[in-house]
């Protein structure tokens, strides 16, 4: 990028003693370091130094539409719960009257499960101890793969 030099220039970074009886390095002000010319010697001498980059300046940015949402919403979501409980508490004395009318049903439905099939079965028993069984006979014949049907039933 630049052209090559015809002759070594050399620093000394202020942490570098100085050679000789000099000033200190802590007495150097910013900006002047000490130099070595092409002839060797050397020799204060200001040097340039790029200032460091500004600090970016901050910008102010917009809140977010999901912070704004939440932000509104919250206090919707609380009183909508704090609601709520102040329902179920009103309600608990009859939520509880109505699980226990549930139980009562369950069981009921229960028992007519079981109960019913062996009333069934004991009041075919007594009917039948009275009286035969009646048998049912039914003859049917077709005529060809369409053909009309024609039946008879007997009872006995």
């Amino acid at each position: 990028m630049y052209p090559e030099t015809a002759y070594q220039i050399t620093t000394l970074t202020p942490q570098q003693p100085t050679p000789g009886p000099g000033m200190l390095p802590t007495e150097i002000p910013l900006g002047v370091q000490m130099v070595t010319l092409p002839g060797g010697i050397r020799t204060l001498a200001y040097t340039p130094q790029q200032a460091p980059p500004a600090p970016p300046i901050p910008v102010a940015q917009p809140i977010p539409t999901w912070a704004k949402t939440t932000a509104l919403l919250t206090p919707t979501i609380g009183g909508g719960i704090a609601a709520a409980g102040i329902g179920l508490s009103y309600a608990a004395p009859g939520l509880i009257a109505m699980s226990q009318a549930l139980w009562a049903a369950v069981a009921l439905i229960a028992a007519a499960a079981i109960g019913v099939p062996v009333l069934l079965r004991l009041g075919r028993a007594a009917a039948g101890a009275g009286r035969g069984s009646t048998h049912i006979t039914q003859n049917i014949t077709a005529s060809g793969m369409f053909g009309k049907a024609t039946g008879t039933i007997n009872h006995r």
